[in-house]
């Protein structure tokens, strides 16, 4: 011991009294899948997910993929004809904070929308307003598990191919470093041009 330092040895701790078990662990598993089973069950032919739309990750790591978001905006709600209280009762989730920032988002997301209302079937309340053909496509649904309308893939794998010519001579590097330069300079430039024009205009005076 450093410094003749008393020992203070810690014997009677009893940890044994505070250690958390997870023994429950498999059993909450096999419940929850119960739940799930008996839930799916209960609003069947309805799907067991909500439908949501398809969005890009956030920041520029991750925006080449594409996966689930949380809600379609009022916009691309607007874009496909439905109302936003309408498609909370239908199975269509709604995020009034997202906003559309792009066309091609906007397009997809439409897209997505009317391909689901093309596989939807809703009975009228009535049970008097109810056909036939209503009733027998109902019965005949099969319910969806996860997503009604499929995510599309981000990224198509190309087939190989042949280096090109032109390929060859392009220099990548060399390209990005010009843009950039451009990119920098462009003020300096702009207040250059303004200057000589100020320059002759003044001379012919």
């Amino acid at each position: 011991m450093q410094n003749k330092q008393l020992p203070n040895t810690h014997f009677r701790k009893e940890w044994d009294l505070r250690v958390r078990t997870w023994f429950n662990q498999p059993g909450r598993k096999l419940r929850r899948r119960r739940a799930r089973v008996a839930k799916a069950a209960q609003i069947a032919p309805r799907p067991t997910e909500l439908l949501r739309p398809a969005v890009r990750c956030p920041t520029v790591k991750y925006n080449r993929k594409v996966r689930v978001g949380r809600g379609f905006t009022f916009e691309e709600l607007k874009a496909a004809g439905i109302g936003a209280k309408y498609a909370a009762t239908v199975g269509i989730a709604v995020d009034h904070r997202r906003r559309n920032r792009s066309e091609e988002s906007l397009a997809l997301n439409v897209q997505r929308l009317k391909a689901y209302q093309a596989k939807l079937i809703v009975l009228p309340r009535n049970p008097k307003q109810r056909t036939a053909e209503d009733l027998e496509a109902y019965k005949n649904a099969a319910q969806a598990s996860g997503q009604v309308v499929p995510v599309p893939a981000a990224f198509v794998d190309e087939a190989p191919r042949a280096v090109t010519a032109e390929e060859k001579k392009s220099r990548a590097y060399v390209t990005l470093r010009q843009a950039r330069g451009i990119q920098r300079s462009v003020g300096k430039v702009q207040r250059r041009i303004a200057f000589i024009k100020e320059k002759k205009e003044n001379a012919k005076k």
